[in-house]
């Protein structure tokens, strides 16, 4: 047999035999191929763990009038939901509004959203984070007349990195008209 001929015969069942056995990982990608293989799927960090990191910002004026200590609150990415630390802090808030200090007042809570995402789905997920708070307070009792709920998006958010865009996904609390 000519050593093309051999080459022919034997050389697929090596290709086979190397397939079959993984020959310790899997073949680098051609370079043009490499440039068209999607990216590798990156996990974010979770938002900041600490003190301070929960869903809501109250501002300091009913910070002050309600004897809540300092504390922003953020939403991880693409959630409106409400974390069990975020409970404590809206069920002061809800008190002071039902039986406090501002009994009466009204309440108004704006929803952010970080800068990733197209303009209108950010402008939605910030409302969906303040009508979340929004339902958390009005269960504890506040007149949902006196809860108003609107959504600046990603228009205040000023973030660059993971870090920064947790702090753009929160819901401001302040006081109302």
């Amino acid at each position: 047999m000519t050593p093309i001929r051999r080459l022919c015969t034997y050389a697929p069942l090596g290709i086979v035999g190397w397939l079959v056995s993984g020959c310790g990982g899997s073949p680098p990608l051609p370079a043009a191929a490499a440039k068209n293989a999607p990216p590798a799927l990156v996990t974010a960090p979770p938002p900041p763990n600490t003190p301070t990191a929960s869903s809501v910002a109250i501002s300091e004026d009913i910070r002050r009038a309600c004897g809540i200590p300092d504390t922003d609150a953020y939403f991880t990415f693409d959630s409106s939901r409400i974390t069990s630390k975020d409970q404590s802090p809206l069920d002061r808030v809800a008190t002071c509004f039902k039986s406090g200090p501002l009994k009466g007042r009204a309440m108004r809570l704006v929803g952010h959203a970080d800068p990733r995402g197209a303009t209108e789905y950010n402008v939605t997920l910030g409302q969906a984070r303040a009508d979340a708070v929004a339902q958390y307070v009005d269960a504890r009792g506040l007149e949902r007349a006196k809860t108003s709920t609107t959504s600046r998006g990603a228009m205040d958010a000023v973030g660059t990195d993971e870090g920064g865009w947790a702090r753009d996904r929160r819901v401001d609390v302040e006081l109302g008209n």
